[in-house]
């Protein structure tokens, strides 16, 4: 069953693409608030690197726990109510990280703050369907392009910070501060809850071959995101011997080069197609990295790096796009599933790598996000399933269905136009 078009004034849905771009950009910069000084709150706690690994499980498990509720919440209410909510926890909660005064309170505080973070990822990019889907074209990298340049923006300042020896607390406070004046600002532009609310009710979950194959794309991709940040420099620096300030340039150039790309898939899409753009990227990561791998001069790794980054920039995006579009999933359930899948592989991927390398060596663990890009390639055509977001075309599910995640059962609604 095709979804509804909606219709409605242009001035619209152009406020809402803006306050959605807003949101992630948020998203990103406050995130990276965190993770750049971690460091600090390690030192202010006197935190052992164990202590610290189970002290940011808290986030991961927040995470987890939260995405399928918020996809559920989004699906039965709409996403604009709790885009917003978990906008202004995730400010809330940054600076109460610099304020707990233990571990287990640590633990606890990243937990509500993994939490928040899942949330307003949900909601988020299930708004930013929505939006989509009123542009009947391709327009989500760009709002994935946003949390790049979001997470960029705080680590810059971020580091800006530590440089100057200014403290957790006070920078947590001036983001928080920022953050919940954008977020009230902007709220009342994102599409009202009825354009993709569906008073849906959890069910007995039954994912179709298309949702779980949406989310095997999103796992490959997002556990080579992974590897990515936590290995690119440690190759750089132990195999390649270029030091650690030069081995940082390696993450530097594959996030820049995949904000760039996010900036440009949404035309690159409307012109090749989702299915074409998928099946590039992953081979153009999967060559890039290659690249990387069997060369011993830096330069061409760092371009290798930058390729990976341009590979994957789009792949994710156009996969959640693609997951809003599913035919037998309303857009918050389908968005929340490969969403958790993406993170799982974010969480095992780096790990994977780890002991991969310590039985074998670095540049052979590394070469199995080669092999995971080549797998979301072969898998691209699962992401190309409608012509365009908002064209009254669905993707085509499989008759088979599985059980996994969370589903949801639609109410019969009255056709409306706003």
């Amino acid at each position: 069953m095709a979804k509804e078009q909606i219709h409605m004034p242009t001035s619209i849905p152009q406020a809402a693409r803006l306050a959605v771009a807003v949101y992630f950009f948020l998203t990103g910069a406050t995130f990276a608030s965190w993770a750049v000084r971690i460091p600090a709150v390690q030192t202010r706690l006197g935190l052992s690197p164990g202590e610290l690994g189970v002290a940011l499980l808290g986030t991961a498990a927040g995470e987890l726990v939260f995405m399928n509720l918020a996809g559920y919440l989004a699906a039965r209410f709409g996403s604009r109510f709790l885009t917003v909510i978990a906008s202004v926890c995730l400010s809330v909660m940054l600076p109460i990280l610099a304020l707990a005064p233990t571990l287990p309170v640590l633990v606890a505080t990243l937990m509500l703050f993994g939490a928040s973070f899942g949330s307003v990822n949900v909601a988020m990019n299930t708004q930013g369907v929505a939006v989509e889907r009123c542009y009947g074209r391709s327009i989500f990298s760009s709002f994935h392009a946003c949390y790049s340049i979001g997470g960029l923006t705080g680590a810059l300042v971020g580091g800006l910070m530590a440089t100057h020896d200014i403290a957790p607390l006070p920078h947590f406070l001036g983001v928080a501060f920022l953050g919940i004046i954008l977020t009230l600002s902007v709220a009342h532009f994102l599409l009202p809850a009825h354009t993709d609310a569906q008073g849906a009710r959890v069910v007995v979950a039954r994912p179709t071959r298309t949702l779980l194959a949406l989310g095997l794309v999103a796992f490959c991709v997002v556990l080579g995101e992974g590897a990515m940040a936590d290995w690119s420099a440690v190759y750089l620096n132990t195999i390649l011997r270029t030091g650690m300030g030069l081995a940082a340039v390696g993450y530097a150039a594959f996030s820049i080069v995949m904000a760039v790309g996010r900036g440009m898939g949404d035309h690159l899409a409307n012109r090749l197609g989702p299915s074409m753009m998928v099946r590039l990227g992953g081979l153009v990561a999967a060559g890039g990295l290659t690249l990387a791998l069997v060369v011993n001069w830096v330069p061409l790794a760092l371009v290798g790096f930058g390729l990976v980054g341009a590979g994957f920039s789009v792949i994710f995006p156009l996969t959640l796009s693609a997951a809003g579009r599913t035919s037998k999933h309303v857009s918050g359930t389908a968005i929340a599933a490969v969403a958790t899948c993406g993170y799982v592989g974010f969480l095992v991927g780096p790990a994977v790598i780890g002991f991969a390398a310590n039985a074998l060596n670095l540049r052979v663990a590394l070469g199995v996000v080669v092999l995971l890009s080549l797998c979301a390639a072969a898998f691209a055509r699962v992401v190309g399933g409608s012509k365009q977001a908002g064209s009254g075309q669905v993707l085509a599910d499989g008759e088979r269905s599985f059980p996994l995640g969370i589903s949801t059962e639609r109410k019969p609604k009255r056709s409306s136009q706003i």
